[in-house]
Parts: C-alpha cells; sequence; structure tokens
C-alpha cells in the first residue's frame, strides 16, 4: 500500500470511529445556546459540561487520591505523579516513587482520562477502577500490598467511618479503588476556546488555532487524535511510517509498548494514543517522556506517524491549534 494510500484509510479510520462517536454523544456534549449554530460532523466533540458523579463516592476519592498511607513508608500518594494544579501531571521525565526510585515511563494527565477507552500507555487497564490499583502495589511507585493498606486506612475512624456509609462491604480494595475512580471521573477541562468553537462560537479562537485546526485535519493528525478526548480511544503504532524506534535503537522493555501486555508481535511499538486535551501543558512527551516541547513533539509526529517534514509555520499553527483545546478544570463538587 502506498503512503498516500495508508494515509488515506488512516483518515477513513479515525474520521469513522469520530462519527460513531458523534452520534452517541452529541446531544450531552453541546450546549444549546439561541441564535447559535453548533458546528456538526466534526471529528473532534466538545467535552460535556456536566457529567452524573456520585458525589459521596467522589468527595472520599479525592481524600484517597492524595493519602499517602496509601504507599509502604507513607510518602506517596496518587497526586504526588498527578498533580491537578499542573494539569494532572508531575513535569518530570518519569516520576519518583517510593525511596526515590525513577520510573520507566512518562506519567500520562489524569485530567480527562475517564473519556480514554484503556487505562496506561499500553493499555493494562480496562477502566479507571482497574488503573488505580496499579500503582499501590508497584514496587516502584508506591510499593504497598493491600493488606497493610486496609489496615491503615481502617485505623482511621473517619475512613471507616465514610465507607461504611457508601459501600456495604467497607474498607476493601475494591472499595478503594472505586471511590478514586469516582473522584477521576469529575476532573475534566470543559469550555476551552476550541469547545466553544464547535459549539458555535466562530471568534472564540484564533485566526491562527482556526488554520492550525485546518492544517491538523489535512495532514492526517486527526486520523488518531479525534472524538472528546482528542485521542485516548485506539491503539497505535510509533512509527507508522517511519519505523521510530529503529532510529532510536533502544531495547528498552518500555519501548515494546503493548507488546507487554499482549505477547504479541503485531502490538511491538504499539501504545495507546494519548489525549492532547490538555498537551499543551503537560510536557515532557511520549511514553519515555524524551520530548521536550510541543513544537518538537509535532515535528516528530508529522515525519515518523504522516511521512511529512512540515514547515515552521505550520508547526506553530497546530501548536496554536492545540494551546486551544485546554478548558477549564473541573474538580469534585463543581
Amino acid at each position: 500500500m502506498s503512503r498516500a494510500s495508508l494515509r488515506k484509510s488512516l483518515c477513513i479510520l479515525g474520521i469513522g470511529l469520530s462519527v460513531v462517536l458523534f452520534s452517541v454523544d452529541f446531544v450531552c456534549a453541546q450546549s444549546i445556546v439561541k441564535g447559535v449554530t453548533p458546528r456538526e460532523n466534526e471529528p473532534i466533540l466538545p467535552i460535556p459540561l456536566h457529567h452524573e458523579v456520585n458525589s459521596a463516592k467522589a468527595k472520599l476519592g479525592e481524600q484517597l487520591f492524595h493519602e499517602t498511607l496509601l504507599s509502604g513508608d507513607n510518602s506517596i500518594s496518587c497526586a504526588s505523579c498527578h498533580n491537578i494544579d499542573q494539569y494532572g501531571v508531575d513535569g518530570t521525565r518519569s516520576s519518583v516513587g517510593i525511596e526515590g526510585q525513577v520510573g520507566t515511563v512518562n506519567a500520562p494527565t489524569v485530567l480527562n482520562s475517564r473519556f480514554n477507552f484503556a487505562q496506561f500507555w499500553d493499555g493494562r487497564a480496562e477502566d479507571l477502577k482497574e488503573q488505580a490499583k496499579g500503582p499501590v502495589t508497584n514496587p516502584i511507585e508506591m510499593g504497598s500490598v493491600w493488606a497493610d493498606v486496609i489496615a491503615k486506612l481502617k485505623k482511621d475512624k473517619s475512613y471507616v467511618q465514610a465507607f461504611d456509609n457508601i459501600y456495604e462491604e467497607g474498607i476493601t480494595p475494591d472499595t478503594v479503588a472505586d471511590a478514586i475512580k469516582n473522584y477521576e471521573y469529575t476532573l475534566t477541562t470543559v469550555n476551552s476556546p476550541f469547545d466553544q468553537y464547535l459549539r458555535g462560537f466562530d471568534d472564540a479562537i484564533t485566526e491562527q488555532q482556526k488554520r492550525g485546526y485546518s492544517l491538523f485535519k489535512e495532514y492526517g493528525c486527526v486520523a488518531c487524535h479525534q472524538g472528546v478526548n482528542v485521542g485516548g480511544n485506539m491503539y497505535q503504532r510509533m512509527g507508522a511510517f517511519i519505523p521510530y524506534f529503529t532510529e532510536k535503537n533502544t531495547k528498552l522493555k518500555a519501548d515494546l509498548g503493548r507488546y507487554n501486555v499482549t505477547k504479541d508481535d503485531r502490538d511491538l511499538h504499539v501504545f495507546k494514543v494519548p489525549s492532547l486535551r490538555v498537551a499543551a501543558h503537560t510536557a515532557p512527551y511520549f511514553h519515555d517522556g524524551s520530548v521536550a516541547t510541543l513544537e518538537e513533539a509535532i515535528d516528530i509526529m508529522a515525519r515518523y506517524q504522516l511521512g511529512y517534514t512540515i514547515s515552521r509555520q505550520d508547526n506553530k499553527d497546530i501548536a496554536a491549534f492545540i494551546q486551544s483545546l485546554s478548558g477549564e478544570i473541573r474538580r469534585s463538587g463543581q
């Protein structure tokens, strides 16, 4: 298959997925204003302004998200690597866990993670509840065991009461993870300039950002980065047109991607496509945090994923568009 044909196929796949998402989420995703006509049939959808969330579970989950008792030495919480005030990341190439151990991949943002079709770079967790359990027992992250975590939480009468009020089974690994999941459901970024543009407000984004969006579609970026989360809804090989890891010449386990989960050679160097929703604020980039700037990330993606060398101006315009995707951080109780 030629490069042009493959790119066309990728675009058709991406747009097809977007149409499915559009048909399901259009009503809830739009804010109807008299005299303003929302844009239809776009590959990207606005984040819904409101979500149904169990507020009691979310409140408890917020406390647990910031609770260092979940780690083996009571020093690390979920928020240590996913700082909500820093767009859900810690700004490091790889996060530091228990006893100063350094992780093997870049910590993705927790913001808008409810819209991902799977969790972690390699998709090894089906949902946020399963994801919340992983770091607790990871020896280089929080380095604990569930029996110890439960025992520590049960020593706190306020936790015992809170869990008993919500969960019939009280404090268990499942209920801890479920509460954290419900808190993370509240962490969305709403009403971004681009979402306002999609809802029909033409002046919500600049002319440069409009050019960037057009280029984003024309180059084919939208084949993988679309839907509500502008990504997070499919897997893709890193190096679709040019072998990325051949040039890097690394043999790190983290670079194997989804192969680590499936052991299927077809999944070698395949990763979950990251969301671009707050990408303007979450450097460094890629699964290994090896890319320092958004501009460099755009150039690498254009070359290895799409087969293009793009101009400086096109790069700046696409970067401006990505900046328009960031909205207001919605928190628990808001």
